[in-house]
């Protein structure tokens, strides 16, 4: 891409931006930009929702920017009260160090190893003495922090709020002041603590960050956004085959979302996959992500080892039934043979609307006839949907064996 298709891939990513115009100005400008972008170590792996704003990242890298990841060790030990309802537990110092040294190797697998820059804002925080925090807190007013809406819903509902938890927003914005950003980057969720930098560099009499703020993703719980805390999370560094698993389990409305956030397939060719068949297109999806932090080598025992385990979780908790009918037989006999369905238009209608799989492969097409061949050791499984699994013995080719 030229320098004009990357800003206007940025921008299209973008949720929102402050402020568009002068954001255009400085990345047409010629000059080496600083990127500022946090992480809070209190949890130290990083997942597919961090990867939204750190692939955009990537992008201004190759523009010839140069990328400030901000490793929060100091502020980690107040904790981010962003969008929680009470105080959060308090770190130490060597906690947080220790959480924060594992960020940089999968921060890589994303940016360069040897264009990024990594800090931790305890190299400015922990040097400022009472009369530098006063000055500081001094710029901003408690009628302004309360208009964010964590703090003002607890203040609303008598719910405690710590006096250091109000300097959470103004210490990450003095981190831009430290390292002179001149964009910063970041989720939903924190559009308001970038914004706080934005006004704090204008205090300190420099030339106010632009920031640009995208969508956060949604976890595989299909209703909050994605982290470790919550268990929903798709992690960067996991093993392969966890990594397929829990692509499998990605909520069927979220995919396409997944693939736009966090892949560079093309829209056409996912929506095409969605379309078709839903559980081909999460398992295209688990391909690509593995293929991305991990390698095209190891695609193919992540999937052996994800279908051994589903396998036997389907086979150890499946209902059977032994049927004395023959083969070679249609699909849609064998659905209402077995019982499976109601009717052979019930049946019909399923495979049409890809309801149906037969040893875990998609029943594409009402002529499909069932042989010996597809048997294993005697029977085969049938999934209609995604919670009804029967496996069917063939009495008569028992009989045979």
């Amino acid at each position: 891409m030229n320098q004009e298709e990357q800003i206007e891939l940025i921008i299209r990513k973008a949720v929102q931006i402050f402020n568009e115009n002068t954001l255009r100005e400085k990345l047409k400008s010629g000059k080496k930009l600083i990127v500022k972008f946090g992480a809070d170590p209190s949890r130290p792996d990083l997942h597919l929702g961090h990867t939204v704003p750190l692939r955009v990242l990537k992008i201004l890298q190759d523009m010839g920017h140069e990328i400030y990841f901000v490793i929060g060790d100091f502020t980690a030990m107040i904790g981010d009260p962003s969008g929680k309802s009470k105080t959060r537990p308090q770190l130490t110092f060597e906690e947080t160090r220790r959480s924060g040294e594992t960020y940089f190797n999968q921060v890589t697998k994303i940016l360069d190893k040897e264009k990024t820059k990594i800090i931790y804002n305890s190299q400015w925080l922990n040097k400022m003495n009472f009369k530098d925090v006063l000055e500081l807190t001094g710029k901003y007013t408690v009628a302004r922090l309360l208009e964010r809406d964590d703090f003002k819903n607890r203040f609303i509902k008598q719910v405690p709020i710590g006096v250091h938890e109000f300097m959470y927003p103004l210490m990450q914005g003095y981190d831009s002041v430290a390292i002179h950003a001149d964009i910063e980057i970041g989720g939903t969720d924190q559009t308001f603590n970038l914004l706080v930098g934005r006004e704090l560099q204008r205090d300190y009499g420099q030339v106010p960050q632009d920031v640009i703020v995208f969508p956060l993703l949604v976890g595989l719980d299909g209703k909050e956004k994605m982290s470790k805390s919550l268990d929903n999370y798709i992690g960067i560094d996991e093993e392969p085959a966890m990594m397929f698993e829990k692509a499998m389990r990605i909520p069927d409305e979220c995919l396409e979302t997944y693939f736009q956030l966090t892949t560079d397939i093309d829209s056409k060719v996912y929506k095409k996959w969605i379309a078709e068949d839903i559980v081909n297109a999460h398992k295209e999806f688990g391909k690509e992500i593995i293929r991305m932090y991990h390698g095209e080598q190891f695609i193919a025992a992540a999937i052996e080892k994800y279908m051994a385990k589903a396998n036997k979780n389907i086979t150890d908790n499946i209902d059977t039934i032994t049927t004395e009918l023959s083969l070679p037989i249609s699909v849609v006999d064998l659905l209402y043979g077995v019982n499976i369905t109601s009717s052979k238009s019930e049946a019909r209608r399923l495979i049409a609307q890809n309801g149906i799989s037969v040893n875990q492969e998609k029943v594409t097409s009402v002529e499909k006839r069932i042989t010996i061949e597809d048997l294993h050791n005697n029977s085969l499984i049938i999934q209609k949907g995604k919670k009804v699994f029967l496996k069917v013995i063939f009495k008569s080719y028992m009989n045979d064996k």
